[in-house]
């Protein structure tokens, strides 16, 4: 019985993380706008620094880090407002429990 249990539980358990990175790719700041209609790539540059420390994984203050490091480039570039709205969309839409689309 007591088989029969930790075989259900293990079936119910997430997969572990591959050792082995997949190539980079990214698209841009995904279902978010790359820039501001004046200027198209305006902060498409943070947001594919973003992906490669996404791509790359790491810890839960890793993906902090990172999404905080997109909100200061953001923040940088003039628009504090908009990268405010990118950290909270990064926060929630980037957590690795959701099976987004653009993981």
């Amino acid at each position: 019985m007591k088989l029969f249990f930790v075989r259900i539980l293990l079936s119910l358990a997430p997969p572990a993380p591959s050792s082995d990175l997949k190539p980079f790719t990214t698209d841009g700041c995904s279902r978010f706008p790359d820039g501001t209609s004046t200027r198209p790539e305006l902060w498409l540059n943070c947001c594919t620094v973003h992906d490669i420390a996404y791509w790359q994984g790491g810890t839960s203050a890793e993906r902090l880090q990172a999404d905080r490091a997109l909100q200061h480039c953001v923040a940088a570039v003039g628009k504090p407002t908009i990268a405010w709205f990118m950290f909270v969309g990064v926060r929630v839409g980037g957590t690795p429990y959701l099976p987004i689309s653009f993981r």
